[in-house]
């Protein structure tokens, strides 16, 4: 298998970095049509865009869910608009939908997240899901964003759980790359890790053990501070990098067992990612440092460390036990780790590590 990597054509962040948006829409046409959630088009097109936006780009909402009827809905709306090229501006769930319908309809993407809430901006494939919000399958681009637009103004603006979240994401990223690199499983490339990947994968983890406080701190205040910049930085750029170019394992694949319970459709993607780095670190014996590590990173910026944490108040064995049999379906990234995986072993991990999360609060 070849070592491959995969990055978006051009990354850019800053204070007021939207106002290149104009310039780079007219680099690939003159007509651009902006997939825009309903707070981005209530409240930060018109604090943050320009006229010159509104005439590049007409605005479409975002249906709400990656869905298959609302990827269809789209693909209808760029050939009778005659877009020449997709802007995703939002949230992961926008972000992962504007890149599929620009991939079918073979045209450039802008992608500006709003949030640094997930790795999704920066990557070549998005996760769809079913009308009730259950995990579907992954969807993979023929090329990664042409461009991801990151505005720190907008970034520091937004709700400090959407930082977190996205810390929670990130957190993932050494781990799953680890174990990729070790049992030279397969990446989101369709190839092997570079070491490029890998090693932009431990300099995340590196950055949110330094920042990830400080950052959170400061995006409470709505400040663009060096320490913001970095987590920010981490979260959408590195971690992007890092898991479609280093793999992904078990925090993902619990993940996706997780979204099989209603009550965790509340919580986000990096929140549930979260608990699944623990039950990864506990299915595969984690030294007690490493594990103090973690849990000590999770419960300083506020990251789930329970069940209860992600909404499973009620966590009987017949219910953990339908999560992991939707972690270990057949393709699951669960089996990229290097410990054998079954249903049994996964239930036994997020017990663990559920009752650790549980122990900690009570010294």
């Amino acid at each position: 298998m070849n070592k491959i990597a995969a990055f978006p054509g051009k990354y850019i962040q800053g204070q007021g970095a939207l106002k290149t948006l104009p310039k780079l829409i007219r680099m690939m046409g003159n007509k651009g049509l902006i997939l825009a959630s309903q707070t981005v088009k209530n409240t930060i097109l018109p604090r943050f865009g320009s006229q010159e936006i509104a005439d590049l780009a007409a605005i479409e909402l975002f249906g709400g869910e990656c869905t298959a009827d609302e990827l269809e809905r789209l693909t209808k709306v760029i050939s009778s608009t005659n877009t020449v090229v997709m802007i995703g501006m939002g949230g992961g769930k926008t972000i992962d939908t504007a890149k599929i319908s620009a991939d079918r309809a073979n045209i450039p993407v802008i992608i500006i997240p709003t949030i640094a809430s997930t790795d999704a901006p920066c990557s070549g494939c998005a996760v769809t899901y079913t009308p009730a919000g259950v995990f579907d399958k992954v969807y993979y681009q023929r090329s990664n964003p042409s461009v991801v637009l990151v505005d720190m103004d907008i970034i520091a603006n937004a709700p400090v759980r959407f930082l977190v979240s996205g810390m929670g994401d990130a957190l993932a990223t050494w781990f799953e790359a680890d174990s990729c690199f070790k049992t030279r499983s397969m990446n989101e490339c369709g190839g092997t890790s570079t070491l490029a990947g890998l090693n932009l994968a431990r300099l995340c983890l590196d950055i949110l053990l330094e920042h990830g406080l400080q950052a959170k701190l400061d995006a409470g205040q709505k400040k663009v501070t060096p320490a913001l910049e970095a987590i920010t930085e981490a979260n959408i750029l590195l971690s992007g990098i890092g898991f479609e170019s280093g793999g992904l394992a078990a925090a993902h694949a619990i993940h996706n067992g997780l979204t099989a319970i209603d009550e965790t459709h509340n919580y986000y993607h990096g929140e549930k990612v979260a608990f699944g780095v623990l039950a990864g670190l506990h299915l595969n014996a984690a030294t007690t440092v490493q594990m103090n590590e973690i849990y000590s990173f999770c419960e300083k910026i506020g990251l789930p460390t329970t069940l209860a944490d992600i909404g499973i108040t009620d966590a009987t064995p017949e219910k953990l036990l339908k999560v992991a049999l939707k972690t270990s379906e057949e393709g699951s990234s669960i089996y990229h780790e290097a410990s054998a995986v079954t249903p049994e072993r996964i239930l036994k991990a997020m017990i663990a590590a559920d009752d650790m999360g549980k122990a900690r609060r009570q010294v």
